[in-house]
């Protein structure tokens, strides 16, 4: 099970570049040595950078009294037709500052490429800035599902979650306890994922169960076994290509669509060198090393206590820097060396008109709206406990939100939309509620746990994968020599 995070606040030092929510309509003026700050606006609220003068604390102070919290009734209202979709854009800024720098995600690119990283122009209000991605649409997918993991192991959300347990899985050669409870808001492909089945529900192989099969045969036309079992497939999006049907299995759309990006983007370097105080650079030609028989104890000077590759000779090792002695010569690293940036923005989409496709078998409408508000609480619910697990999104790549948050009914007339606050609590009553509605609408959430067991031929291939993997290094070694 997962350990609840507790929340962390931090606050900008003075000389930091933060962002208000404007009481007037209009612009106030923006540093000329960003282009990209005035990049956020409505008629009724424009994000600015600002120091942290008394007038922009006093006005976002005023700002946020008059702003409500969001309530079931909003939302309901809002799913049935009064809105689009729901929108939260989150200013960031660098836990160390903005002259800190930032680690995004890597990617493979080609040799003669300047950096491993996602820059990008974009078109930003009315002004082209240099972006880089620093997560992704699939990422932070990812990062909503464990938030709402997070609430549903607390017992604060209420929903249905299908997971595999391995406590107990062995073979006579290995024990996978270690993987514990893996649930369908780990599996990358959630319900529909291999791991799901390749498990057993009640001694049936899951897609051979009656649970099974109707998420098998579920559509965007009806569905209602999707619902009822496994929602977040429906908020996150989910094809069924490893089932029964394979690539003709059924696709439901995302309508949870979120990222994070850097703006006005300045690529960078770094550095990397190891000096070892014991000063072991290398050995004489009389003298070997080896690779020990037992993994723990990693290398030995005793030919008898080595391991042995597949022709059945000890394992050499070659240098000392292969067991992490040694000197590391200083190297600077261009292709992803980190970046700055003025900021950071999370934009976060909820799309209803998405949702409103969803059916669930006939044409009631009150028990489609109904189950479409409570999908819609989920992401809310995602949103708000994803902001309490704060945004540590890798080594060397912590942000801090500088405001609180909020949430956009972002109308379908382009009209200015209804912003309003959330927060964990406020998203788990909405969700609760949205979850009672549904259920006295006829279309309720399963509320006995649906747990699977993994299939003994699961079992036996996770077994020999992790045995061939501790024989692959020794292979090589011997392919090597």
């Amino acid at each position: 099970m997962l350990i609840a995070q507790l929340p962390i606040r931090c606050r900008d030092p003075p000389t930091a570049r933060t962002a208000y929510l404007s009481t007037t309509d209009e612009p106030k003026p923006t540093s000329l040595s960003h282009p990209s700050a005035n990049i956020y606006h409505n008629e009724e609220s424009t994000i600015y950078p600002s120091t942290h003068s008394t007038k922009a604390h006093t006005q976002q102070i005023q700002r946020r009294k008059i702003m409500s919290e969001l309530t079931y009734e909003q939302l309901a209202e809002a799913t049935a037709g009064g809105a689009v979709a729901l929108r939260s854009r989150l200013p960031l800024a660098p836990a160390g500052g903005t002259e800190d720098k930032v680690f995004p995600p890597s990617y493979a690119v080609e040799s003669r490429a300047d950096h491993k990283y996602a820059v990008e122009t974009r078109q930003i209000g009315d002004k082209e800035v240099q972006t880089v991605l620093l997560d992704s649409v699939a990422s932070q997918a990812n990062r909503a599902e464990e938030a709402l993991l997070e609430g549903w192991v607390a017992d604060e959300l209420a929903f249905p979650v299908p997971y595999v347990d391995f406590t107990g899985a062995k073979t006579d050669e290995e024990d996978l306890s270690d993987i514990g409870k893996l649930t369908a808001l780990e599996a990358p492909h959630r319900i529909a994922d291999a791991i799901f089945r390749d498990s057993l529900l009640d001694g049936i192989l899951f897609r051979l169960s009656d649970v099974g099969q109707q998420i098998t045969n579920a559509t965007p036309r009806d569905a209602t076994a999707l619902y009822r079992y496994s929602p977040t497939a429906l908020l996150f999006g989910v094809w069924d290509s490893t089932g029964p049907k394979g690539g003709l299995g059924s696709k439901f759309q995302r309508a949870y669509v979120s990222e994070i990006v850097g703006l006005d983007v300045q690529v960078g370097n770094k550095v990397g060198s190891r000096l070892d105080p014991l000063q072991i650079e290398k050995l004489s030609s009389e003298d070997t090393l080896y690779e020990h028989a037992d993994p723990a104890q990693v290398w030995t000077i005793n030919e008898d206590e080595a391991a042995k590759d597949k022709k059945g000779k000890p394992i050499t090792i070659d240098r000392p820097s292969e067991i992490n002695h040694g000197n590391i010569a200083p190297s600077i690293d261009s292709s992803a060396g980190g970046v700055t940036i003025s900021g950071a923005v999370q934009t976060t989409v909820i799309s209803l008109a998405a949702l409103r496709k969803l059916r669930f078998g006939g044409r009631d409408r009150t028990k489609e709206a109904a189950a479409h508000t409570a999908i819609a609480a989920l992401g809310i619910a995602a949103l708000a406990y994803l902001y309490e697990m704060d945004y540590d999104l890798r080594s060397r790549c912590l942000l801090i939100p500088t405001e609180p948050q909020t949430l956009e009914l972002v109308a379908r007339d382009g009209s200015a939309p209804t912003v309003v606050d959330i927060n964990r609590s406020v998203a788990a009553g909405i969700l609760k509620r949205a979850s009672e509605e549904a259920s006295k609408a006829g279309i309720g959430w399963e509320t006995s746990e649906i747990q699977l067991e993994p299939s003994p031929k699961l079992i036996e291939l996770l077994a020999k994968s992790r045995k061939a993997a501790k024989t692959d290094k020794a292979d090589d070694k011997a392919d090597k020599e």
